[in-house]
């Protein structure tokens, strides 16, 4: 059996070193390459992993006379020593016996850019990597990406704006990749070489994406070869295919808050040609009220390769409906539990289609070609229940209508032909609120070609890459808001008209209400080189750049008084990039660098820029003063190791790294007096810098891991923007030169309040410090136990940007998780998130006590529109909501393999 398993693995050894020859070999001078295996992995990926356990071997023994006259490498010849016995560096690990560790080691390559062909070893990596595998997906059983990304990730933090679990985003670094519409995006997002940030507001909806289909996803500092967006970093996602996924599963799962949801893959290959199908369907009512969510989603693969060749078709295609609660008065989940939700319905419809085509042509030993297209059909709704702080009007009869914006402005009820009614027995309508819906129907189509050469240059190892990118959105946006009434449990039922402005009033047109209808034209288009230079066989430079176009037009479809919506605004610039890695022993490296990247306003924050004509977030747009583009410059430095035992049966992996973004003419969000409403704005000059330690340890029955991330972000700009409801801040705007007759009173509005940021104020939403540890056990050979740890210091309100009131306190919690395989095709688990069911919030920022007061529980708590909440009297001080995490939850599941 011994020589049978010797030449087993010798064969899986031979087929391990033909892996691609564009991917950089890790030496400083060349050998020869052998062209691609056509029945092994796509250019420049290495092969999928073969379950081999080769038995250590000694050493063979070098007679001494040939040992003596052995020429040293040079670095040992200056140095006149020799080297002692070394384990296995991380490059060799990829030839070495592969392990059954209970959670798969990292990839030793990771990709320097969207598409396939720009691989290189991590230790030559000059940025900081970190991959997450379908292996660390699977430990945790989780359905959510930006979870997973979350427990591994040291810079990591989830962020519920929205208040569902199906709604979050990631902030890595204190830059953010989320559904939301109205955050600054700071994140490039690809899949399968396709980027992914829609194309309205650069958002990112992660739910759209099967988890069960993803192969590994690569989070990576800021490069600018990722395009738009990457001014914080970027994440690249890998989906499964049939050439690396084999066999079948059904896993089926039920549990806390209604939870149901059934997953299933398959992988099939015959000779050139493979196939992979994955699919999710999850239902879950959510543990607040309307807070239930329908997720659909699927995705296709289709590959063929051959001669040096391989191409895939594949899609993706999802659909869902998830209420999003978002944040609530901390007296009313006080009052009421936790629970409870805060004006609603806020639900959002989701349905997104996306086919591509992508390739890799290995056309010498030396150069592969790569290259992607794609078309991506998004269509969303939202609807969102607000409370209104339209009044009486000071002087009905002049206007014809007796309800006006805080301001004095009339609104009018928009009749079946366009024409303006006056809306005058607001008695029938109780406590006043408002409905606002939003729709957008995108369409977005690109391609990205690459080519990728690793020929010697001046007789030394070199990797050069060229490419170039074009993307094109059209989106369709509309928004409108009907007046309506408060029912109980703060729902705001739409009874009343469509409402609108007056154009012929002028200035005292309430065009914030006023119907949107407009179309967005979107053109980016970028070119990129990059070049890896081995110096020596342990100094490696780097240095690249890329130039990027986007071209953002707005035109109005709607109200021929909100013309000045209309514009073109074109933005440019070429982001150098520049850095290092020295080998310091065959296990540790150290590297460095410095990048520029840009991010162009969107077409939602340049058609929502305007103080004077406030947007309804998510909703009405207004004119358009140009905002600038943010420059982020951003220097790093690092360490990173591997130390792997002679056996192969032990690895320990950790990294440190320091790093510090400048963000010049960073886009701000500001709320405006009116409730709901806002701008953007650009505020100057922004900084995030901080420290990421991470380290783990795995052997055939354990996996361990931990992390400490410290984020520093703060303003850098001295900025004075208006507070709406921060009771903490007391100046009126009319100290600092700002404000005006908004009341039509013939005076300053002494009662609207500014705030003055100053440098060194944190940025809102942003925690210090996280920290994150777990573990995986075998307690046998079939049954596995981990836990996860995942704690979060205090971050600041959003809307106390200048750090007057007290921060939003952090959070520690626990998850477990356990399986049991029943055979080697049936799996159970089981599943426990908040063990300890503590109770904190998430996200955090202001609502106006007294309109929320007459709302819900009444005067004085004397009794309104939800009588539940009689005796509850909100504190005019404390103005705070929070979102609340989710509390104790169970699941459990069964998972059938073929």
């Amino acid at each position: 059996m011994k020589p049978l398993k010797l030449c087993i693995a010798a064969a899986t050894l031979a087929c391990i070193s033909t892996h691609s020859a564009i991917g950089q070999d890790a030496g400083g001078t060349s050998t020869p390459q052998p062209a691609p295996n056509a029945g092994g992995a796509q250019p420049g990926q290495a092969l999928p992993e073969v379950q081999v356990i080769q038995e250590p071997k000694k050493p063979a023994q070098q007679p001494k006379k040939a040992a003596q006259k052995a020429k040293k490498p040079v670095s040992q010849q200056a140095q006149g020593t020799s080297p002692p016995p070394t384990a296995p560096s991380v490059e060799a690990a990829s030839q070495a016996p592969v392990v059954n560790f209970p959670v798969a080691p990292p990839p030793p390559d990771a990709k320097l850019s969207p598409l396939p062909g720009s691989e290189m070893p991590v230790g030559k990596i000059p940025y900081t990597v970190n991959t997450i595998t379908s292996s660390d997906i699977a430990r945790d059983h989780s359905v959510i990406p930006q979870d997973v990304l979350n427990n591994r990730i040291p810079g990591v933090v989830v962020d519920d704006l929205q208040g569902n679990s199906f709604q979050t985003g990631i902030q890595y670094r204190g830059f953010e990749a989320s559904p939301v519409n109205g955050l600054p995006q700071g994140l490039a997002v690809y899949q399968n070489g396709v980027r992914i940030n829609e194309a309205f507001g650069d958002t990112v909806n992660w739910d759209f994406i099967p988890q069960n289909a993803i192969a590994d996803m690569t989070v990576m500092s800021s490069n600018p070869i990722f395009g738009l967006n990457a001014i914080g970093g970027s994440v690249n996602i890998t989906m499964k295919d049939g050439f690396n996924f084999h066999g079948a599963d059904i896993d089926t799962r039920f549990g806390s808050f209604g939870r149901k949801q059934v997953s299933t893959e398959a992988g099939v290959q015959s000779g050139n040609w493979a196939a992979y199908g994955a699919f999710e369907a999850i239902d879950d009512d959510g543990f607040r009220d309307f807070s239930s969510a329908t997720e659909r989603r699927g995705y296709l693969d289709l590959g063929v390769r051959g001669d040096g060749a391989e191409f895939h078709f594949n899609s993706t295609i999802a659909s869902g409906q998830v209420g999003v609660t978002a944040a609530v008065p901390e007296e009313l989940l006080d009052f009421a539990g936790r629970s409870r939700t805060f004006t609603s319905p806020q639900v959002t419809d989701n349905d997104m289609q996306m086919y591509s085509l992508n390739g890799v042509v290995q056309v010498t030993p030396e150069t592969a070609v790569s290259g992607v297209t794609y078309y991506r059909h998004f269509k969303q709704s939202h609807i969102d229940g607000n409370i209104s702080e339209f009044d009486d009007c000071a002087t009905p009869n002049s206007f014809g209508t007796s309800l006006c914006t805080e301001d004095g402005a009339p609104i009018y009820g928009l009749g079946p032909n366009g024409e303006l009614n006056g809306i005058n027995n607001l008695g029938a309508y109780g406590v006043l609120g408002s409905i606002d819906r939003t729709g957008q129907n995108a369409d977005s189509f690109g391609v990205s070609l690459q080519a990728a050469n690793k020929s010697d240059l001046f007789g030394h190892r070199n990797q050069f890459i060229v490419g170039s990118s074009y993307d094109h959105g059209h989106v369709a946006y509309t928004a409108s808001s009907q007046l309506g009434t408060f029912l109980p449990k703060y729902v705001v039922a739409g009874t009343g008209p469509i409402l609108s402005g007056d154009p012929s009033l002028g200035d005292l047109d309430a065009s914030e209400v006023t119907p949107r209808s407009l179309t967005t034209l979107n053109d980016y288009f970028g070119i990129y080189f990059l070049d890896a230079f081995d110096v020596t066989d342990r100094l490696t430079i780097t240095a690249g750049g890329r130039f990027n176009y986007a071209r953002i037009q707005i035109e109005n479809t709607g109200e021929p008084s909100l013309d000045a919506l209309n514009g073109v605004n074109t933005y440019n610039r070429f982001n150098p990039s520049a850095g290092f890695t020295y080998k310091i022993t065959p296990d540790v490296s150290f590297y460095g660098g410095y990048s520029e990247a840009n991010r162009a306003p969107t077409a939602s924050e340049i058609a929502c820029s305007d103080p004077e004509n406030p947007c309804i977030i998510e909703s009405a747009l207004a004119s358009d003063p140009p905002l600038k583009q943010v420059v982020t410059r951003t220097w790093e430095l690092g360490f990173r190791g591997s130390d792997i035992s002679w056996s192969g049966k032990e690895r320990f992996d950790w990294g440190l790294a320091w790093f510090r973004a400048l963000n010049s003419d960073d886009i701000i969000q500001i709320a405006d007096q009116q409730q709901g409403r806002g701008y953007f704005a650009n505020a100057g000059l922004t900084q995030r810098q901080g420290v990421e330690l991470n380290a783990s340890y795995r052997n055939e029955r354990w996996f361990l891991y931990g992390s400490y991330a410290f984020i520093d972000a703060t303003y850098q700009s001295t900025n004075i923007i208006p507070s709406e409801n921060n009771p903490k801040i007391t100046t009126p705007c009319s100290s600092f030169g700002i404000g005006g007759d908004d009341d039509d009173d013939g005076g300053d509005d002494d009662d609207d309040m500014c705030m003055k940021i100053k440098p060194g104020d944190r940025i809102p939403g942003v925690p210090q410090h996280r920290f994150k540890a777990g573990f995986d056990y075998k307690i046998t050979p079939k049954w596995t136990f981990g836990a996860d740890l995942i704690a979060a210091s205090s971050q600041f309100f959003y809307g106390d940007d200048s750090n007057v009131d007290k921060p939003l306190g952090g959070y520690t919690k626990v998850n477990l998780h356990t399986s049991y395989d029943v055979t080697d095709h049936i799996q159970i688990y089981g599943l426990i998130d908040n063990l300890f069911d503590q109770q904190y919030g998430i996200y955090g920022t202001y609502f106006n006590t007294g309109l929320a007061q007459e709302a819900g529980p009444g005067a004085g708590g004397s009794g309104g529109p939800d009588p539940s909440l009689k005796g509850l009297v909100y504190d005019p001080n404390n103005a705070r909501t929070i979102t609340p995490a989710i509390p104790f939850a169970a699941y459990g599941g069964v998972k059938v393999k073929f």
